[in-house]
């Protein structure tokens, strides 16, 4: 019954014209979704996902992020004019005119930049060793010990798990509370985002500002979201079990753990992606030239793209196997460049995933060819003729990457610590936002605007 209403939800929104509430000139309309000072929330949602990075490595990279959100969105806002005034072969996500779109893309932005928060507190709680704490797990949550009979009786609970006996024996209750803090918030947080994402897509539901693409595509994006919890204990449940050998720590599985870390990369590039969509639903462009070279630009970013999210899956194995506290030197790991031991495990392809030297060793590559890689899109673009916002968000990934990479850097050769191990997280997240966005500025327009675009663009 739930289904066949939501179904016929869509499709009532569906069957409204996309254009009819866009009275006047389409370009206008566009314009002041871009422009409208009305729209800086949804901006200071985008900006919040980048400055999360702040609370931990702000001094690097604060200034940096600033240059970059006022010349992309100077850029940007001067060409939304370009649009027009003919948008029939543009199919708007939203309907019900811009301040539905933007209503929509507030909501969006929101929630990527929770998912956003969500990864940066997981890191936190697995470098404070604070993810063993809670020892079961109910769907729906529960209340935290409220007083000290409930406390003793969890902590009790603890007691009898491998990570207390062997690493943590001898913990007072006190230090308890703090890594079991960390946990329960983080669930929380991760429930709290089922709900700020429910009841506001209900209300646009039935307020009819989503069309059936829209809805599909979120409806798809909650369930993955939901799935998520089920992975985060799928996870724990690994670290809770006896290690194989008296002299190995317990931790959960690198493959759980990667897994855990992908979707949550993958949620939130659908939601980042999404709301791009609704609030740019036309790519900057004001000549054919200017959209050549963002096909060219396009080519060399999606391979780029795919080789950070490696990057940062790799990323996800050098923590599953607490691979960053060991070779803390660079570029030697150690005394050489290349540990002998990178291929003692048997079967081999176990040494990618669970031996240490190997798994370290392959980060170091791949965020080497990452870096040299974007190096290289930027040299590349450098004398293509292409609208200015996509030559300085080229610029802006190459500076976040040299950023993330002075992190990793960091993070390595002072042992890991909290401060720097979150912060390197959260610039891996930061960097695949520059890169969601550069794609999706390169994107081809739409037949209309292509037909209505000159040769070469209009000097100012």
């Amino acid at each position: 019954m739930y289904r066949n209403q939501f179904v016929s939800l869509l499709k009532r929104n569906n069957a409204q014209k996309y254009f009819s509430n866009l009275s006047g000139s389409s370009s206008s309309s566009l314009t002041r979704l871009l422009v409208d000072p009305s729209l800086a929330t949804s901006r200071t949602f985008f900006s919040s996902s980048i400055s999360t990075l702040g609370f931990t490595a702000k001094r690097s990279f604060n200034g940096f992020h600033k240059s970059f959100h006022n010349q992309y969105f100077r850029h940007l806002s001067t060409t939304a004019s370009v649009c027009t005034e003919s948008k029939e072969g543009l199919k708007l996500l939203v309907t019900a005119g811009p301040r539905a779109q933007r209503l929509v893309g507030i909501w969006l932005f929101g929630s990527a930049a929770w998912v956003f928060s969500m990864v940066v507190l997981g890191g936190m709680t697995r470098l404070t060793r604070s993810g063993l704490s809670m020892t079961d797990w109910k769907f729906t949550g529960s209340l935290p010990p409220m007083n000290d009979e409930e406390w003793a009786q969890e902590f009790e609970k603890y007691k009898q798990s491998p990570e207390y006996k062997r690493v943590n024996k001898g913990m007072n209750v006190e230090d308890f509370k703090f890594i079991y803090w960390m946990e329960y918030a983080h669930r929380m947080w991760g429930r709290g985002l089922g709900i700020m994402f429910a009841l506001p897509f209900s209300y646009f539901l039935r307020k009819g500002y989503i069309t059936l693409q829209l809805g599909l595509r979120l409806s798809a994006l909650f369930a993955f979201g939901a799935g998520q919890g089920f992975i985060g204990w799928w996870m724990v449940k690994s670290g809770l079990e006896e290690p194989p050998s008296e002299y190995v720590e317990p931790r959960v599985s690198p493959y759980r753990l990667a897994a855990h870390l992908t979707s949550a990369f993958v949620i939130y590039s659908g939601l980042l992606w999404t709301a791009f969509s609704v609030v740019m639903p036309e790519p900057p462009a004001e000549s054919i030239a200017w959209v050549r070279g963002a096909a060219k630009v396009k080519r060399l970013a999606l391979p780029v793209s795919l080789l950070v999210g490696i990057t940062a899956v790799s990323g996800a194995f050098v923590a599953g196997n607490d691979a960053g506290r060991a070779y803390n030197t660079f570029p030697k790991m150690g005394d050489t460049w290349i540990p002998d031991d990178i291929f003692s495990m048997k079967p081999l392809i176990r040494n990618f995933f669970e031996n240490t030297s190997t798994v370290q060793l392959d980060h170091r590559i791949l965020a080497t060819a990452s870096l040299v890689s974007i190096g290289g899109l930027w040299f590349s673009t450098r004398k293509l003729d292409i609208h200015p916002a996509i030559r300085t968000l080229v610029g802006s990934v190459l500076g976040m990457a040299a950023v993330q990479v002075t992190l990793g850097i960091s993070t390595l050769v002072s042992y890991v610590p909290a401060s720097l191990g979150t912060a390197h997280q959260a610039g891996a997240l930061t960097l695949l936002t520059l890169m969601i966005l550069l794609n999706h500025t390169v994107r081809k327009p739409s037949l209309s605007l292509l037909k209505s675009l000159p040769s070469v663009a209009k000097t100012i």
